[in-house]
């Protein structure tokens, strides 16, 4: 990406390969009401209950576990802290998109319908104020994004100009629906594609992520947010923003939000080297824990 008046360093030389050098496991979620906190993300979102105790909850696809929830949380999400700024879902194809706006319009969920260019996002909160993304991912169409005087602006590949964050055509997304049947979950291939946190320190955070091995699409600390990417075409893989939470610390322990996420390389040698960046490694059952400088746990696999 390039910009009119404000520089963005990019590892452009890594950015478009094919492979991404990571993934995302299943990110785990600290909450106040399992049941009701289930019923989100089944009902509306669309996600398979894969296990369940009366204390945690596994949801994915068919195949695959993406968000587990564990009913620990005495309060609920607190802004303000280092934490989640929201976790996205990404569903394969637009009938899937297409499908769960559908879902949530029907059921009258309150939803931020957006278009970035780079991708077509749904906005919502859980029962608990964690926000949430369902976002279909199309980078083919973004050019590049400029920082002017009125902030950024999106160039699509047709040149056309408009907000970062413009509103989302909704009634063309509904369009590539075949049928009304709006029950269906979401297929194999869903994904957690992108998490966003809160940080205290931009710089700090950054430098962890480029030291597992995260690449920069977007490396903006004037504006106190920083945006990497795998490899892959699409860019937004790992943001953080300390906009709101300069210097913050984590929530007070019993808070709704982030108990972890999980990155998982696709090689063990690009673990064993994203290991050596951290300081401090607590080696666990399915991988190794390591915190981020604002407080925010990674379990780290292969």
């Amino acid at each position: 990406m390039t910009t009119n008046s404000t520089p963005v360093r990019s590892d452009q030389a890594q950015k478009f390969t094919r492979q991404e050098i990571a993934t995302f496991g299943a990110v785990h979620l600290d909450v106040t009401n399992l049941r009701r906190s289930v019923e989100f993300w089944q009902s509306y979102i669309g996600l398979q209950v894969r296990s369940a105790t009366d204390e945690t909850a596994e949801l994915g696809t068919e195949s695959t576990t993406l968000v587990v929830l564990h009913a620990t949380a005495k309060t609920p999400f607190k802004n303000g802290y280092s934490g989640i700024y929201h976790l996205a879902i990404h569903p394969s194809n637009e009938v899937e998109f297409a499908r769960v706006l559908a879902r949530l319009i029907t059921k009258r969920y309150p939803i931020a319908p957006t278009d970035h260019t780079m991708s077509k996002a749904l906005y919502m909160e859980d029962p608990d104020g964690i926000t949430v993304e369902v976002t279909l991912e199309t980078p083919e169409r973004m050019a590049r994004l400029e920082f002017g005087p009125r902030g950024p602006v999106a160039v699509d590949t047709n040149g056309t100009v408009r907000a970062a964050s413009a509103a989302l055509d909704v009634e063309a997304v509904l369009k590539a629906l075949p049928d009304r049947d709006f029950t269906q979950p979401l297929a194999d291939g869903t994904k957690v594609g992108h998490v966003h946190l809160y940080v205290s320190d931009v710089e700090a955070a950054h430098r962890f992520y480029k030291g597992l091995g995260f690449l920069d699409n977007m490396y903006l600390p004037q504006y106190g947010m920083a945006d990497l990417g795998a490899g892959g075409a699409f860019g937004h893989r790992i943001a953080v923003n300390a906009g709101q939470t300069h210097g913050r610390p984590q929530a007070p322990a019993g808070t709704a939000g982030l108990r972890y996420f999980t990155i998982r390389f696709d090689t063990p040698e690009r673990l064993k080297t994203a290991l050596q960046s951290v300081v401090s490694v607590q080696e666990q059952a399915g991988g190794f824990l390591v915190t981020d400088p604002a407080g925010n746990k990674v379990l780290l696999t292969a």
